[in-house]
């Protein structure tokens, strides 16, 4: 048989697939007797597992937050990104709640606020992140300082700006790290301790 001739194919009229063309006589009775097409995704699956593919795919089901009937491949989808009921946190103070109410409640929660640790001013949830990278020590410190005090306030002496609290996660890695090390200081103390021992 000619190299050539085994590079040509031909287009299975059943599966649509090109099949070498010395092939095709031998394949087309055996992919109709045993493929069919979906005819929802044009999918071609074994014809015995026909149903199975049109249950765990295509089979319409009710989303388990908001009733919502939809096929089975896209309802993970569904509720990761798109359904109204599912759980979101809210930006300001992560508090989780449905989808469809994070818009009120985030507008409600972004008006209150919180005293900055830096400059003792009170700013919205909203402005926070803006606030604290210009009040951090930035260029725009003094420029949003002098702006937000007034000139008597000024004469008398603002308050003095206290030093920039620690997060909380940093605080915990430091007594974590340092519990590790004073644990670890032990042991060794006492396995020596104990070796010690055992020799005398």
């Amino acid at each position: 048989m000619d190299v050539a001739s085994d590079q040509v194919t031909s287009i299975c009229t059943h599966c649509d697939r090109a099949i070498p063309s010395f092939n095709l006589d031998l394949h087309v009775p055996h992919c109709s007797r045993k493929l069919e097409k979906c005819k929802l995704c044009g999918d071609m699956v074994p014809k015995k597992h026909a149903d199975e593919h049109f249950l765990s795919t295509h089979a319409p089901v009710s989303c388990s937050l908001c009733n919502e009937t939809m096929e089975r491949e896209v309802l993970a989808v569904h509720k990761g990104e798109n359904c109204p009921q599912r759980l979101v946190a809210c930006k300001y103070c992560e508090f989780p709640l449905p989808a469809i109410d994070l818009f009120m409640h985030q507008e409600a929660c972004g008006d209150k606020t919180e005293r900055c640790h830096l400059c003792s001013r009170y700013i919205t949830l909203r402005e926070r992140d803006v606030h604290e990278s210009r009040c951090s020590g930035g260029t725009d410190t003094i420029s949003e300082s002098s702006s937000s005090t007034s000139p008597a306030e000024r004469d008398h002496g603002a308050p003095r700006r206290k030093l920039r609290a620690v997060p909380k996660t940093r605080l915990l890695f430091t007594t974590l790290a340092i519990t590790g090390i004073a644990v670890l200081v032990g042991t060794l103390i006492f396995q020596r301790k104990t070796a010690d021992t055992q020799v005398s």
